[in-house]
């Protein structure tokens, strides 16, 4: 766990005119620090990835996947959203809900408040700032030898992340542990895992019990983005607790009433 430095790079206002006047779409650029947007804010450069203009309903393309990146732990209670770079109605209603997460004016707009934010929410390799990719990969350096690409299964983990830090500022900022995410085929296999484990996914992250207790992370879960969730009273899950992403949907936590 650690905090990050203050000491981002602000834009200024120099009669910049986005490329897409009067449109929705936002652009990035890790090096760059943005233009202003047409109601004249402006947004702050930063060293993962900036943002610039707004992006609302209807916008479209890798920024917005980005910002679903940052966004995927506010979903709704029992519900995933979609990486895919399309901003409809599930988009804008997390984004909503991270707004007033972090008191925002919760209008569902991503313009350079809610890309402040999140600014403050992240490292320089794009991981929130209480989570680690050291700490959701245990197995192995490269990400190599699951079931899907190393490069996809890092991005899943990053998602997860983004999901915990949502977990976790829900729950007061108190440190989530995390003692287990990514594994290969072959470790998977070293520890008894399932067959179908979504650990050789990426989605995957087994919690300690710090100070909410196990119970309290699983019924935390079902809150951000956690499509699996098992814990105690779920065989051979008394001792931590269990969320993933990924397809379907699979709570059992039977002592803690989930």
């Amino acid at each position: 766990m650690r905090s990050r430095p203050i000491g981002f790079l602000l834009a200024t206002l120099a009669g910049a005119v986005l490329a897409l006047g009067g449109t929705s779409a936002a652009s990035a650029s890790p090096s760059t620090a943005p233009a202003s947007t047409a109601s004249g804010d402006v947004g702050t450069a930063d060293a993962c990835y900036t943002w610039s203009g707004t992006l609302q309903q209807g916008s479209s393309g890798e920024a917005v996947r980005q910002l679903q990146i940052r966004v995927a732990g506010y979903p709704g209670t029992g519900n995933q959203i979609a990486i895919d770079g399309a901003f409809g109605p599930a988009t804008k209603a997390a984004v909503q809900r991270f707004q007033s997460a972090y008191g925002l004016a919760a209008d569902g707009i991503a313009g350079a408040q809610t890309f402040n934010k999140i600014y403050q929410l992240q490292d320089n390799d794009c991981t929130p700032v209480n989570f680690t990719y050291a700490e959701l990969n245990r197995c192995n350096s490269d990400w190599s030898g699951g079931k899907v690409s190393a490069a996809t299964a890092r991005a899943n983990a990053l998602v997860t992340m983004w999901k915990l830090q949502a977990m976790r500022h829900a729950m007061g900022d108190r440190p989530i542990t995390v003692n287990g995410g990514f594994r290969s085929v072959s470790c998977n296999s070293a520890v008894g895992g399932a067959a179908n484990s979504r650990h050789m996914y990426g989605h995957a992250a087994d919690l300690g019990a710090g100070s909410q207790g196990f119970c309290g992370l699983a019924q935390a879960a079902r809150n951000h983005g956690f499509t699996e969730i098992l814990g105690p009273g779920y065989p051979g899950h008394n001792d931590h607790t269990h969320v993933a992403g990924g397809s379907g949907r699979f709570w059992s936590a039977p002592s803690c009433g989930i």
